[in-house]
């Protein structure tokens, strides 16, 4: 669900893959990020209707991935997919740290770009020792 530069960038390689692939949309110019060769079906709407994930063959589906820019859509579409049918892999993008970790906690598979990001320039910018270099230094400790 959710067919922005991450969406299609997954769609398009699990598609590429062999995989079966149905992309949700609530926009139909969205599934203009697909490349013309993408075997996999589109479908516009909600992933927070159910209707719409019959549409997309969510009864048949192994995995769902939920990556639109909303967090509240993204987490209600997967707590739906969760209670309403059996998909063995739900995946949530949620951009909000605090908010992916509370859902994470609930037993929800999450992704927080926010904080991946952040660890892997912090991974970069620490010296191999552990130090911190003193102008980076600085400017952690007035974020926190």
């Amino acid at each position: 669900m959710g067919c922005g530069r991450v969406g299609a960038r997954i769609a398009t390689i699990l598609a590429k893959n062999g995989h079966d692939v149905t992309i949700i949309d609530v926009e139909g110019e969205a599934f203009r990020r697909l490349p013309p060769t993408f075997a996999g079906r589109t479908v516009i709407g909600t992933g927070i209707d159910e209707a719409v994930l019959r549409s997309a063959g969510i009864d048949e589906a192994d995995a769902f991935i939920a990556v639109s820019g909303k967090d509240n859509r993204n987490i209600m579409a997967t707590q739906l997919v969760a209670l309403l049918f059996e998909v063995d892999e739900r995946i949530c993008r949620i951009t909000d740290p605090v908010r992916e970790e509370t859902y994470r906690r609930m037993g929800m598979t999450t992704v927080c770009p926010t904080t991946t990001v952040s660890a892997v320039i912090i991974d970069k910018v620490i010296d191999l020792d552990g130090s911190v270099p003193t102008r980076l230094a600085a400017t952690l400790a007035d974020a926190s």
